[in-house]
């Protein structure tokens, strides 16, 4: 498979995302409703995506995002530097100290464990990011002058606001004008979705959006929630998964959409909070691949995995430009960082690699 991706000497950037990057608490082994402590992280579905491709592939890249400038901010941005990202356009807006002209979001994370699921309680409403318009942004000394070879956005981002859903699809058709390579994750979410119009206007910003996406990336409910696709076969509780129709949804999607260069989703059977059967499957070219399968994958915290399968996709896609050795670099990325906390990875490219060629779990000294 050929992608039509712009040489890396012509750009000074690999990847670039764009979307909210939140303040994560997380009580670590305890729960939100009792803690006395929380950790703090950084994480958003589509910034871990460019920290993964940065720190566990070494690819550059940059963050598009918006924070209240106020000292929670500037916590942001270290959290961000730390993990090697550029932050040059980072938009600072004034805020009035009590967050009504704009603020900075926070999700208290809660892991789960055994036969209790994990949970996710975010603090999100008028966020900077939210009312940040594409005029905020340099976008023409982004694409044009410095040159990206690869844009990554999605759903969440879409959803946070009526202004964000505009400010998506302005920033894709900028990319797209300038040769860069767009991949979205649809990452549906019915609680943010419910505030400006629920599915109906999910369905109609994502079908858009989809009219200029490369790389479509998501799971069952988000293929039949944001673009109306159906999926048959499988039980209501996903306890079981019928891979015919996995691969009958992510082809249909591709008709439908023949701009879809390549169609990804992860397949999860979850067993417990703490063990999933984990693998992958992706469209390109008319084929269906499907990546190695991790029976009884055990779990520490599993948010960030579907982001971490998407930066190993997007890897194995810019180097490889082999759709089977992608797909098996997503689901290995993905298996990796669920296996350590917090949203974003902590692999390397050799382990992840490594996990590809089957290595075992045995002590390394």
């Amino acid at each position: 498979m050929k992608l039509d991706i712009r040489p890396a000497s012509e750009c000074k950037y690999d990847a670039v995302s764009l979307g909210e990057v939140m303040l994560r608490l997380d009580p670590g082994e305890g729960r939100i409703r009792t803690a006395r402590s929380f950790r703090a992280w950084e994480g958003g579905g589509e910034y871990n995506v460019v920290r993964g491709l940065r720190r566990c592939f070494g690819l550059r890249t940059a963050v598009l995002t918006a924070f209240a400038d106020n000292e929670v901010g500037k916590l942001m941005e270290d959290f961000i530097l730390q993990g090697g990202v550029d932050t040059s356009y980072i938009k600072w807006m004034k805020t009035d100290g009590i967050g009504r002209v704009c603020r900075n979001g926070i999700n208290f994370t809660e892991r789960g464990f055994g036969i209790r699921g994990a949970i996710g309680c975010s603090d999100r409403a008028n966020t900077a990011i939210s009312k940040a318009k594409p005029e905020d942004f340099d976008l023409e000394e982004l694409f044009g002058r410095c040159g990206v070879r690869w844009l990554h956005t999605g759903g969440i981002y879409a959803a946070l606001s009526e202004q964000s859903s505009e400010t998506v699809i302005e920033v894709i058709k900028t990319a797209k004008k300038y040769g860069t390579m767009v991949s979205y994750d649809l990452n549906y979410r019915p609680s943010m979705w419910s505030a400006i119009g629920g599915k109906e206007k999910a369905q109609q910003v994502n079908k858009e959006i989809a009219g200029y996406v490369d790389v479509m990336i998501g799971n069952e409910e988000d293929f039949t929630a944001c673009l109306g696709l159906e999926i048959e076969g499988n039980d209501e509780n996903l306890k079981t998964l019928n891979l015919d129709g996995y691969k009958k949804m992510i082809g249909n999607a591709a008709k439908i959409y023949p701009n879809f260069k390549v169609v990804a989703t992860t397949l999860r059977t979850v067993k417990t909070a703490t063990v999933n059967d984990w693998s992958a499957i992706c469209w390109a070219d008319g084929e269906i691949y499907k990546a190695n399968e991790y029976q009884g994958l055990e779990i520490m915290d599993r948010v960030g995995g579907g982001d971490s399968f998407a930066s190993g996709l997007i890897f194995g896609l810019m180097e490889t430009g082999d759709p089977l050795q992608a797909v098996n670099y997503g689901a290995a990325h993905g298996a990796l960082a669920m296996t350590t906390p917090g949203d974003t990875t902590m692999a390397s490219r050799s382990e992840v690699e490594a996990v590809m060629s089957g290595a075992g779990a045995r002590v390394k000294r």
